[in-house]
């Protein structure tokens, strides 16, 4: 098991990606502590994998992302409960595709709450505990957008690309300080909005991709794992492409 005994915050962690982040990291030993965007989603995912396993050691917390004050109670609570945070996993976001034309100030603003902000906050509470601890491990969802952009929807490339800066830089500032930071960069995934697309969509999508098909959440999670692990200890300031593309 590669995350034994460790202690893992993962936002967003109640569907998609992120639940199959927080089953992942169970499997690989950890405690992990998943962020739901409302108590009754949060508490759902708990029982979703309670029923699987009833040992599994998680339960479900669920501040306001957006709010440095709601996330540093959650999050000291944590400490107070098990004594440290070992990694984070900034997973947490909104997506969209409103044409330019159409976008508004308040669309703006959403995406950038929650997909820079929510990482700042949530990072600078977890990194606060980590540095007294001198070990780590802050985890970014980033996407293969921040790199090619989208065709519509701008809030949501800009805020990852401004994850990936946001990773480099404080990857630079915590590694003399025992803290790792790392991210990945997902490609097309079978979420729930990618299984709903049409045979049409999603077959252009496919023939896209070398490999031949679109990733798995697992595939996402595992890439997770390892940078989490001390199998990584050498890593940091990294942002993997998860998206089975073939790069020279």
């Amino acid at each position: 098991m590669n995350l034994q005994e460790k202690v893992a915050i993962v936002t967003g962690g109640s569907r998609g990606i992120g639940l199959a982040v927080v089953e992942t990291f169970l499997q690989e030993g950890a405690t992990v502590v998943l962020c739901g965007s409302r108590q009754e989603t949060a508490e759902k995912a708990v029982a979703q994998i309670k029923e699987k396993d009833s040992d599994a050691k998680v339960e479900g917390i669920w501040p306001n992302l957006s709010d440095y004050a709601d996330v540093k109670v959650a999050f000291d609570a944590v400490v107070e409960k098990y004594g440290r945070i070992d990694i984070l996993v900034n997973n947490a976001g909104v997506s969209e595709n409103t044409p330019f034309a159409d976008y508004t100030e308040e669309v703006f603003d959403r995406v950038m709450d929650l997909n820079v902000k929510g990482v700042y906050n949530c990072s600078k509470a977890a990194a606060d505990w980590m540095v007294k601890q001198a070990n780590g491990s802050i985890l970014n969802v980033s996407s293969m957008v921040s790199r090619y952009g989208q065709p519509a929807g701008i809030a949501y490339p800009t805020s990852k690309f401004a994850v990936n800066g946001f990773t480099l830089s404080l990857a630079r500032e915590l590694a003399p300080k025992g803290v790792r930071v790392n991210a990945v960069a997902p490609g097309i995934t079978e979420t729930d909005m990618v299984k709903a697309l049409p045979k049409q969509v999603i077959e252009p999508m496919i023939n896209s991709i070398p490999m031949r098909r679109i990733g798995k959440p697992e595939d996402i999670a595992n890439a997770l794992v390892f940078l989490a692990s001390d199998k990584a200890s050498y890593i940091t300031g990294v942002v993997l492409s998860v998206d089975g593309l073939a790069r020279t």
